[in-house]
């Protein structure tokens, strides 16, 4: 491993991501054999084994019939994680309400380095589009392509969205696809000017979105939340805005719920009251 400044960059292990870079392959490859993951990776089958044995013996890969695949102890990480958060505690429910009110696909996103990724989803009964949003609950979304990730862009600082589109760009998805930074910052304006954000065919061609940012008492972005569906699903004007006033309502009420129970938790701990 070559040496780092460091005063700059924070020192890493090779060997654990390595390890990390073991586990997303196998994530993608929904599991492999030893060659097969060794080509993938494009290192030597020892090196490939000696992560996949240490792994599974550390119990986050399990072995069968020479295919080596992600251990179920994944499920209690991410439900660990998941329940740690108040914005899915508290939102899951609002989340489910919305997608029955609207009968369509609603989520609540978060952020992380960069990329949105979908705490909670729930299907209405109108939905459409099982496979894709399965596996879009797997994956990291760019932001700039999605109703959800605009609603929080637009509330983060200037300097961080720079950041952020230096690290991942702005890939097209589609011909509607935000693809310059001046069209992505004017849009941005527009979300704070009107409190929400629309996904129009910029992620899958014919399909529409709404999203509306979850801020904290200090007015950082917490998360966001959306509702999803064919063109068709949003109607008409008065139809839209329908959907527009309950994606905006549902998250003002997320909110504040989010926003009470972090006020009481500082009680209690200060001994208010």
């Amino acid at each position: 491993m070559p040496p780092t400044d460091s005063a700059s960059t924070p020192r890493t292990l090779s060997t654990v991501l390595n390890s990390v870079e073991v586990i997303h392959a196998l994530m993608r490859l929904d599991g492999a054999g030893v060659t097969e993951l060794a080509d993938h990776l494009d290192q030597s089958k020892s090196t490939t084994y000696t992560y996949l044995t240490s792994l599974e013996e550390g119990g986050l890969v399990a072995k069968a019939d020479d295919q080596y695949r992600l251990s179920f102890d994944f499920l209690l990480f991410g439900e660990y994680v998941r329940n740690r958060s108040p914005l899915y505690t508290i939102g899951k429910s609002h989340i489910d309400a919305l997608a029955a009110e609207t009968g369509q696909y609603a989520h609540l996103v978060v952020e992380e380095n960069g990329r949105g990724l979908n705490l909670y989803k729930s299907k209405g009964e109108r939905a459409i589009g099982d496979d894709y949003q399965a596996a879009k609950f797997q994956q990291r979304d760019y932001l700039h392509i999605t109703a959800s990730g605009k609603a929080i862009l637009a509330y983060l600082p200037r300097e961080r969205v720079e950041g952020i589109v230096d690290r991942h760009g702005l890939p097209a998805r589609t011909e509607r696809t935000i693809t310059s930074r001046e069209r992505l910052f004017e849009e941005l304006a527009d979300v704070r000017e009107q409190g929400y954000a629309h996904n129009d065919g910029e992620e899958i061609e014919g399909f529409r979105a709404v999203g509306a940012p979850i801020r904290s008492r200090d007015g950082s972005v917490l998360g966001s939340m959306s509702v999803s569906g064919p063109e068709s699903a949003f109607g008409d004007e008065s139809r839209h805005r329908e959907v527009v006033d309950a994606v905006v309502r549902t998250a003002n009420v997320i909110e504040v719920n989010v926003n009470m129970s972090s006020r009481s938790s500082e009680i209690v701990e200060n001994g208010e009251g």
